[in-house]
């Protein structure tokens, strides 16, 4: 039996917590723009956390696909993750094209330059990442690094004269803008 999306054009679009909303509304317009009728999307660390619904989108493609990202970063972790997603999708019979490299694995060609392109990314992330841990080894060296400062400590103050008024746990984070469990580590503070 015939999927009743077979054929469709499927993006997904991710950016991290950090990242502005302006960088996925981007992400989305260019997705739809590209022809898809359907684009998943969150904001989420692709390090730290389950990417919920890149897990439904792979989920929901079907034989004759074709899934969409506007850059190989907003897909993947590292070219492990990389190559385990176009295995996925290679198994279900679907295609997977990267708007920014003109990539597309419906063709030996899109594989190898995907390949390729993906271990260059690693590499290049790998590099980012000991030029900021070195960074930051000299700025300590020197006093400079004091790291992030923690958010919700800073609102202890007012988390407290919250509670103090009354206030629901729920409306406490809604006002201050911190996590439930930053509020119940403040009030057991």
């Amino acid at each position: 039996m015939k999927s009743s999306h077979s054929g469709a054009i499927v993006g997904y679009a991710r950016t991290s917590t950090t990242d502005q909303e302006a960088g996925l509304a981007a992400q989305i317009a260019e997705l739809k723009a590209a022809g898809c009728s359907r684009v998943f999307s969150e904001q989420v660390s692709s390090v730290d956390a389950r990417r919920a619904q890149l897990e439904a989108a792979l989920d929901w493609v079907r034989e004759g696909d074709s899934f969409v990202v506007a850059k190989p970063d907003r897909l993947a972790r590292s070219v492990s993750d990389l190559l385990r997603i176009v295995d996925i999708l290679k198994r279900r019979k679907v295609g997977l094209r990267i708007l920014s490299m003109g990539v597309d694995t419906n063709s030996p060609t899109g594989v190898l330059i995907l390949q390729v392109l993906g271990a260059v990314a690693e590499f290049e992330r790998t590099i980012m990442l000991e030029r900021q841990r070195h960074g930051i080894a000299k700025a300590k060296a020197d006093g400079k690094y004091r790291g992030r400062a923690p958010t919700a400590m800073s609102k202890s103050d007012e988390v407290k004269r919250l509670r103090n008024t009354g206030k629901k746990i729920s409306e406490i984070v809604d006002a201050c803008g911190i996590s439930r469990a930053s509020v119940y580590r403040i009030l057991e503070a």
